[in-house]
């Protein structure tokens, strides 16, 4: 993941990096307000999907970042107008294009919740209780959660099935 937000423009990496530090949704990171990040490193959000509230923190570096970022109203302006922000399509798009400049096979699917997953996964590993990973993703159910602790052996076992019949045409030639 740091070859491609390496190869994303300046903001969308900044935003998958608050991504995989929060474990929140590209779309409630596009739209922190710049008065969110002036209170300090510890502030609630209000997500948008579910409608929760969540206590999110920050370090001083990646708050630094944003501050820097942040225009009038948001932290992650709009291209054609500072009063909205930029669309999770935009992030989406860029991550596409550095995708497919390391030609990252397409059935791995790198998306902007790529980064939820791989926070899920970090946190999952760090302290073993997917309890913990609920809570810390606001999931209605234990059964999502699992999912995304799961997503790096899912990956896993993808990778080395691609590479045994990659190993088997070779073979046969």
């Amino acid at each position: 993941m740091s070859h491609i937000l390496a190869a994303l423009t300046p903001e969308n990496a900044l935003a998958l990096r608050v991504s995989l530090k929060t474990g929140l949704r590209i779309d409630d990171v596009l739209s922190l307000k710049a008065s969110d990040i002036a209170k300090g490193k510890r502030f609630t959000i209000s997500e948008k999907k579910t409608h929760k509230h969540r206590r999110i923190y920050l370090p001083e570096s990646l708050l630094d970042e944003l501050r820097s970022n942040a225009g009038r109203y948001y932290v992650f302006e709009g291209r054609l107008n500072e009063t909205d922000h930029r669309t999770r399509q935009a992030v989406n798009k860029d991550l596409a294009r550095a995708a497919e400049a390391f030609r990252v096979p397409a059935a791995i699917q790198i998306s902007p919740h790529s980064a939820r997953k791989i926070y899920a996964v970090d946190v999952f590993n760090k302290y073993g209780d997917p309890q913990k990973v609920q809570e810390l993703l606001n999931h209605s159910r234990e059964s999502v959660t699992l999912l995304y602790c799961l997503a790096e052996a899912v990956y896993m076992k993808k990778a080395q099935k691609r590479t045994q019949k990659a190993q088997k045409r070779r073979k046969k030639r």
